[in-house]
């Protein structure tokens, strides 16, 4: 999915973020092939106590190696901005322009710095949702490591077969799906719908190795490269607000993959929570 940046600096829950928009359009061949050759500026939350800003100095400076990196701050982006030897990995507010809820998720972005025009000509290379807006960041900072290595791992994918630049790239990592029958699901109960909160249930419909496990099981998994462990990502409201996005990644917690990638438009039988429709499609073979 590509966003477009819209010119706004605004302050959202948990952190400060540019605010986007969804838009089907998606970047040039060449922006990824130039992307090797900026510098990787990385935008700060103004908070400087964020727990997200010290998430991402800490994985930057052990995982990122794609390009070289520096920190700068949400005003330093504004004017940095049109500058193409930069590119910017940011969080982003995201809302869609058909939806009446005007609801807003935060999404990790890496944009390339573009010399003309406004700040939504900038091409996305990549954006995974991180949250919905109103959540805490500390739902997803202990997983921070995992984005950005999926970062770095999706661009150099694209640099190698530039056929596969898409306007949904998340949606082309469903091939990976039949790969989950060696691997072990790890999945945290309160993001289960609540038929699906007792290990008998999701063995009805899911045939593969699953644990129910804590977020720090998870933290410990990623941080230790467990190679056969996959986890689940939700990112929703955290309460059922009907008509808004409930969004499901499944990703590795070595290799960074995503095996899976859906959402779901929430309402009384399809709540902010992992859906025994997602279980019966990740059981395909």
């Amino acid at each position: 999915m590509k966003l477009s940046v819209l010119t706004t600096l605004l302050a959202s829950t948990a952190l400060s973020a540019v605010s986007v928009v969804a838009q089907n359009s998606v970047p040039a061949p060449a922006d990824y092939e130039n992307f090797s050759n900026t510098r990787t500026l990385v935008v700060l939350d103004d908070n400087i106590m964020s727990d997200f800003n010290l998430s991402i100095e800490d994985v930057m400076k052990k995982e990122w190696k794609e390009t070289k990196f520096d920190f700068i701050s949400t005003k330093e982006f504004d004017t940095k901005r049109k500058d193409p030897s930069y590119s910017f990995l940011l969080t982003t507010t995201v809302t869609y322009e058909k939806d009446k809820t005007k609801a807003r998720y935060v999404y990790l972005s890496l944009l390339m710095g573009k010399e003309k025009g406004k700040v939504n000509d900038m091409p996305d290379l990549i954006s995974i949702p991180l949250a919905y807006a109103s959540v805490e960041d500390q739902k997803y900072t202990y997983k921070m490591a995992t984005f950005v290595r999926f970062i770095q791992k999706h661009v150099d994918m694209i640099k190698g077969d530039t056929k596969l630049i898409s306007k949904n790239p998340l949606l082309y990592y469903n091939k990976n799906i039949k790969s989950l029958a060696n691997k072990t699901l790890y999945l945290v109960k309160e993001d289960m719908h609540k038929n699906l909160q007792t290990e008998a249930a999701v063995a009805k419909l899911y045939p593969h190795k699953f644990k129910f496990v804590t977020q720090e099981e998870i933290t410990a998994a990623i941080n230790n490269r467990e190679p056969d462990v996959v986890f689940l990502h939700k990112v929703g409201p955290e309460i059922s607000k009907y008509n808004t996005r409930c969004f499901k990644m499944i990703l590795g917690a070595d290799d960074s993959e995503v095996y899976y990638f859906d959402y779901h438009v929430i309402d009384k039988k399809s709540p902010d929570r992992l859906l025994e429709a997602d279980l019966k499609k990740m059981a395909k073979q």
